[in-house]
């Protein structure tokens, strides 16, 4: 009896670790990728992390939350239609340089992570592009022109970059809004900077009187700089990304009598803390819930998270960008690895985005037809103008 016990035991042993692939062979390609699919007709799980680059706090952390929130929002719904099991992992920017580099270097040391939604401004994207050269990112709000030069040849965006901005902006303060005389006051980021150039030369172009400033981005008290907007200016252009400052601002414009009307670029599109009666926001992004195709999504989202502006919706296809090149990587039977999610990016197609239409992008990272919106603001409404 105890010779056949004994014979049973070390059997039943056996049988136990091979069912748990204990070999160095199996144990191996475990941990050089997250997951290995079993190919086919999306057999086998998939799985893996993504990271998340927001000024969830701060200054800008309406922006942050909202883009936060609609990642997750996108990785449950992935999650749920597709049966797989990503997972998102939260990076606080506080829309800093500084702190997105050290951020990006966490991400970048953490294996688990196989790609990045963000970071959200384009300055951060400077930062971060050297530490991500083997990661891809892809930002649902970065605009400046020169970040798809081939520098970050891992990097891309969902929405169309400051060639397209600049004129939109221009045209419209030319073409509706008839001035004559423009004031354009950058916050000496290397967002702004090249985003103000560009409205400059196109204004002036078009025969129209402009004046320059410049001011920091940290500053939130105006009253000088406001004194020194000419009296006969009919529009302000401020190219910034703190909307509260551009609040402040507006509100000194008006304390100082000047009647000038205020032009915002996308990083002022903020209904909760921009709301100054009569501006104007150029936008990177549709309001959604005039997309018939995405009206239902719009109200899931809002059932779970409450109102939202158009920092959100990109962040939220930036990630199923990921995602589905991800997904693709497990059902072609490959393994879920960094370089295989970077190559795979570029060649993923979203037949319907919730921005509208098809989304897909071009060999340098920028979106293929995207365009920019202009909204007006009435009653702390924004309304799309054109």
């Amino acid at each position: 009896m105890q010779r056949a016990a004994l014979f049973a035991l070390v059997l039943a042993l056996s049988v136990l670790v091979a069912g748990c692939g204990g070999d160095d062979e199996s144990t191996a390609s475990t941990t050089e990728a997250a997951t290995t699919s079993e190919g086919g007709e999306g057999g086998g799980d998939c799985s893996g992390s993504i990271g998340i680059m927001a000024p969830i706090t701060g200054d800008a952390g309406s922006i942050g939350t909202e883009q936060l929130n609609f990642a997750k929002f996108a990785v449950d719904r992935f999650n749920e239609e597709n049966g797989t099991d990503f997972t998102l992992v939260e990076g606080d920017t506080q829309l800093d340089p500084a702190q997105a580099s050290t951020v990006g270097t966490r991400f970048a040391s953490d294996d688990d992570i196989l790609a990045v939604v963000g970071p959200a401004g384009s300055q951060e994207v400077e930062a971060v592009g050297p530490i991500f050269d083997d990661l891809a990112f892809i930002s649902g709000s970065a605009t400046a022109t020169a970040l798809t030069d081939g520098r970050f040849e891992t990097f891309s965006r969902v929405v169309p970059n400051d060639d397209a901005q600049a004129p939109t902006i221009a045209a419209y303060i030319v073409d509706e809004l008839d001035a004559d005389t423009v004031a354009i006051i950058d916050d000496q980021t290397s967002y702004s900077r090249p985003l103000a150039d560009g409205v400059q030369a196109a204004l002036e172009d078009a025969d129209v009187t402009v004046s320059r400033e410049s001011v920091n981005q940290d500053q939130t008290d105006f009253s000088s700089l406001v004194s020194g907007v000419p009296d006969d200016a009919d529009v302000v252009v401020l190219p910034w990304q703190i909307a509260a400052n551009a609040q402040i601002f507006g509100q000194q414009l008006k304390e100082q009598g000047k009647d000038a009307v205020v032009f915002g670029s996308d990083g002022l599109f903020s209904p909760s803390d921009f709301t100054i009666d009569g501006s104007y926001v150029s936008s990177f992004a549709p309001d959604i819930t005039n997309i018939e195709e995405s009206t239902e999504l719009a109200e899931a989202y809002e059932a779970e998270y409450g109102d939202f502006g158009t920092f959100g919706p990109p962040t939220y296809a930036a990630t199923e960008v990921l995602l589905t090149a991800m997904n693709a990587v497990c059902e072609d039977g490959g393994e879920l690895t960094r370089e295989a999610v970077a190559e795979e990016v570029r060649e993923t197609t979203i037949d319907e985005s919730i921005l509208g239409g098809s989304l897909s992008l071009t060999d340098t990272g920028d979106p293929d037809g995207a365009e920019f919106f202009i909204f007006t603001i009435e009653d702390g409404e924004y309304t799309l103008v054109d």
